[in-house]
């Protein structure tokens, strides 16, 4: 089935050609949302969930559902996006107000004025086309649909769903953290652990980002097991998610680092990646 061809371009024609369609009119509409609102990083953090599941389901729906490997990929990819909604609307993301944190001190930092070119230059479109480009290893195992299912598709099935776990294990113990310490402040009590150290982040200060990392890594070897091809353009969205997580973490610390006085204790003893030897 051909893509939606809604104009000429190095993939019309082909199913991820219209996701690279719909991720350009969902600029063009981030960008009105910027312009009349000063603001879309509220709409960037509720479609991070969606974009990725809907732009796979246009793979495997235009192309009939005939090819197993991008019907796998699109099956897991529509389980992340479940478990990345479910814990951005329990945390109140939906809600007007709630975009992530971070964005906000981001604002205060650098002011109104660069933060709404900030939007335009780089939030608008760096995102939605981060989004596309991540996801983009569909597209090679459609291209290699002829390729069986063989031994490094099982492995980076088995990778992204210990990789998933990994992930759904962090946000539960977060939010039950969380969700104990505001009780302990509601009730006036003294909160001698203000972050969480214990459970998965006892081994890493951030597993969430290093199972995120893990999942599109697994997501990217579908594509290799298609094509045979270790090197190939669908690689470029998981270096630049995994550049963009290094660039987050950093400011994530630096925040953390003020706001806490013995956060700098913990990230001294406790790694990111937890190898052997690196833990203190």
């Amino acid at each position: 089935m051909p893509g939606l061809d809604l104009f000429s371009h190095p993939l019309s024609g082909q199913p991820y050609g219209s996701a690279l369609e719909l991720c350009l009119v969902l600029v063009v509409l981030a960008w009105i949302v910027t312009l009349v609102t000063g603001d879309c990083c509220e709409w960037m953090d509720r479609l991070w969930a969606l974009s990725p599941p809907v732009y796979c389901l246009m793979v495997a729906v235009l192309g009939g559902f005939d090819v197993a490997r991008v019907n796998l990929m699109t099956a897991l990819v529509i389980l992340w996006g479940a478990r990345l909604t479910y814990n951005f609307a329990r945390k109140g993301g939906f809600r007007k107000g709630g975009a992530d944190y971070r964005w906000g001190v981001l604002k205060e930092r650098i002011g109104p004025t660069k933060f709404l070119w900030l939007n335009i230059a780089f939030v608008a479109p760096g995102q939605l086309l981060l989004m596309w480009l991540f996801t983009s290893p569909v597209h090679q195992a459609w291209v290699w649909r002829d390729q069986p299912l063989g031994w490094l598709d099982g492995v980076s099935a088995v990778l992204f769903l210990l990789c998933f776990a990994g992930e759904l294990i962090g946000d539960e113990q977060m939010w039950k953290f969380q969700q104990d310490k505001k009780r302990r402040i509601a009730a006036g009590q003294e909160i001698v652990q203000p972050f969480i150290v214990t459970g998965l982040f006892r081994y890493t200060r951030h597993p969430s980002y290093l199972c995120e990392i893990g999942m599109w890594l697994a997501f990217w070897l579908f594509a290799v097991s298609a094509s045979g091809d270790w090197f190939h353009w669908t690689g470029l969205g998981l270096v630049l998610l995994a550049t963009q997580f290094i660039g987050v973490i950093r400011m994530t610390e630096k925040i953390s680092a003020g706001k806490y006085p013995t956060y700098a204790e913990y990230r001294a003893r406790t790694p990111i990646v937890p190898l052997p030897g690196l833990r203190r």
